[in-house]
């Protein structure tokens, strides 16, 4: 079944993007709660509409996350967290923390749009990735150290 997103779904597309999901999972799930639509040749016309009359508008979100991604460019963020002898912190460390720390240097950034490539349980040096535009994506690196 071809369906087209109306909302940003991590994992099968963009919005507005057409994409293949199987029948139970597009009508049971993603259309009755807003997220697609039926890929109708009516749909598909309305959709290039809207897409058209939007472009300015998506083309300066673009140049204002790349210019967010170039103003963070090679950042380490220093997050404090408690931690064990051993080098364990207590609890495991969030987007929503990533995203203070940015606010902190001045970065705005949803953490929502934080993505984590491995869970972040000990001291170190690690990365995750800032998903700031659907063509934008720009990775910063952490450094947990304990308080």
């Amino acid at each position: 079944m071809e369906v087209i997103l109306r909302k940003d779904i991590q994992g099968l597309g963009h919005k507005n993007d057409t994409v293949s999901v199987k029948p139970g999972y597009g009508r049971n799930f993603l259309i009755p709660r807003g997220m697609a639509m039926i890929a109708s040749t009516s749909n598909r016309k309305m959709i290039e509409e809207e897409i058209r009359q939007a472009s300015h508008k998506a083309e300066k979100a673009r140049k204002d996350a790349v210019k967010i991604a170039e103003k963070i460019g090679d950042l380490t963020i220093e997050i404090k967290t408690k931690a064990g002898e051993k080098g364990r912190i207590f609890g495991a460390i969030t987007p929503i923390q990533i995203a203070e720390a940015l606010a902190a240097k001045g970065h705005k950034v949803d953490r929502k749009r934080i993505f984590i490539e491995q869970k972040i349980r000990e001291l170190g040096e690690y990365s995750a990735l800032l998903d700031l535009h659907r063509e934008v994506q720009h990775s910063v690196k952490l450094k947990i150290v304990a308080e």
